[in-house]
Parts: C-alpha cells; structure tokens; sequence
C-alpha cells in the first residue's frame, strides 16, 4: 500500500526548495526525513531532494508508505446498521452530519455502533477508510471532519490547532447574558473529584477561548453562537457552566438536564482549508428541528 500525491508548484512557492514546499503544506519534520530518506522525492518525473528548486507549474511527486505513519491502517470494523449523512466529501476528506447520541469513534477493540464504523461501511465500496481527526461529544450533533487517508491526518491536526480550520456551534443554554457578544477565557482542566468532568483554574488547566454570541433569547434561556479558538475536553460545556450558564440537557454539568430530551448543543458550521490546496471549503449542518423551537426549549 501506497500513497501518491503529484502536486503542481503554486506561485506562492516559486523559486523555493522542495524542503519549503514540505514546510509550507504542514507535512511533519518526520515524515519529510522519511520521504528524502527513501528518495521518495520527484520534480518533474526526475529524482530530487529537498534542496532541489521548484517553479510555478512544476509536478513534485511525494510518494508515501505506510511505515510514515503512526496509524497507517484504519482498523474501525464496518457497521451497516445506520446510515450516514455526507454534507461534503472529496478524494481526502469528508464531513459528516453526526445525530446526537452517537458516538464519534469506538473506545474498545471489537466495539461498533459509532460514527467510524457506519462511516467504515460506508466507504468499503470504494476501498477507502475513514481516520479520526475531530470528535464530538456523543450527545453534540453536527458537523465532523473525518481524513479518508492517513496523509491528511497530520496536516488537519496541524490545520486544526493552528486555526486555518475553524469550527462554529450553536447551544442553547439557561439564563440570559450581560453582553450580547464575548469571550470565555478560564482555562480548563481536570475536575478535582469527578473523573467525568472538567472545570477551569485547577491545578492542571491550559488556556482556553472560546467566542460567544447571543443570537435569540426567551423569557429564561438563551440561544448563543459559539466559536473555538482551542480544543480542550468539554470546552464548550465548562465555559458556559462554569460563567453561569449551562448548556441545556447537559448530564454533567447542567442540575436540570432530566427536563432536556438531549444536550442542546450543535456543530454547525467547519471552515477548512484543503490540505495541499489554497481552497478552503464552508460546510453547514443544518440546526435540528428542535433547536428551532423556542417555546418548547423555554419548558426544559
């Protein structure tokens, strides 16, 4: 098993070396030792290194293998008992419209009845395979960006932490907020005596934004836009629970989640760029029904 990429120099990468060109579309120090290492390098069909010069129009062929990579293979067994819905997909990439309740991804060998399973069934007709990049919390919906190689994996894990991929959701939460537009900036880490949870200013936190926006309130909850700038465990959730404002339906962190019938929390929106590309790509997930009914979500 291989990987083949024949990549056409940008203007923006005129005059520059192969090594550059690596730099420059994300792919990991690693694996640009492994690809010089084998000569697995070609500018114009003729063997080249990483000093070697490009122009604009000019094909450098990467060539990939397995032993590159930490997970080459995708070992998610396939599951047909659910569908899926595909909001974006191309020879790389694809999004996913996940239902709340499910799982993004298996947790123990054997196991199925997640995302990557149905999306493993999915994808055997075409001997493609889906790799992990971004989870959701079982009970959020939306969008899910999922690699169809192992070459991406890296490059949108770079794409992601770097911010050239953003994500957008919508929750409704409880209570009403002083400004209608903010910043959440308590930095997240364990909770002090419960595994499940995490809370801000603990021992072990790390920084955390997250954007809000309030987009439609009732006489006692609010509807937000919300924005991730990182991407720690539960973000979202902390944030607004621990600024007085839980996420409804919540099982950890909302004390009047049994009203809810899930947690209102959605992603609707990932902004992506390409790997090895200067697209970028919009993908919408449409808002449950149930978001949209206010004068029901006001009796939760």
């Amino acid at each position: 098993m291989q990987w083949t990429y024949n990549l056409t120099i940008p203007l923006i990468l005129d005059n520059k070396t192969v090594r550059d060109c690596l730099k420059h579309w994300l792919i990991p120090k690693r694996i640009q030792g492994q690809l010089r290492q084998g000569r697995r390098l070609w500018v114009n069909t003729v063997p080249a290194s990483v000093a070697t010069t490009v122009y604009t129009g000019d094909q450098l062929t990467l060539q990939f293998l397995p032993a590159d990579f930490r997970t080459p293979q995708s070992n998610y067994l396939p599951d047909k008992h659910e569908s899926v819905v595909i909001l974006y997909q191309d020879h790389e990439l694809l999004v996913v419209n996940k239902p709340a309740g499910i799982k993004s991804h298996p947790n123990q060998p054997g196991e199925t009845g997640s995302i990557l399973n149905y999306l493993a069934a999915y994808l055997a007709p075409t001997k493609q395979a889906p790799y992990m990049v971004h989870r959701l919390d079982q009970m959020t919906s939306g969008a899910m960006l999922v690699a169809l190689n192992p070459v991406v994996v890296p490059i949108l894990d770079r794409l992601i932490s770097t911010k050239q991929i953003h994500r957008s959701y919508y929750a409704w939460v409880r209570g009403h907020f002083e400004q209608a537009q903010g910043q959440f900036n308590d930095a997240i880490g364990r909770h002090s005596t419960d595994k499940r949870k995490r809370w801000i200013n603990v021992p072990d936190a790390q920084a955390a934004l997250t954007d809000y926006q309030v987009i439609q309130t009732t006489p006692h909850q609010s509807l937000v836009k919300l924005a991730l700038h990182t991407g720690r465990t539960h973000q979202l959730r902390v944030h607004l629970a621990a600024n007085g404002h839980p996420i409804i339906g919540d099982p950890l962190y909302d004390e009047q989640a049994s009203h809810a019938p899930r947690l209102l929390l959605h992603a609707s929106q990932l902004h992506i760029q390409r790997p090895f590309s200067a697209q970028t790509i919009d993908v919408q997930a449409p808002l449950p029904t149930i978001f949209e009914n206010a004068a029901l979500i006001e009796t939760f």
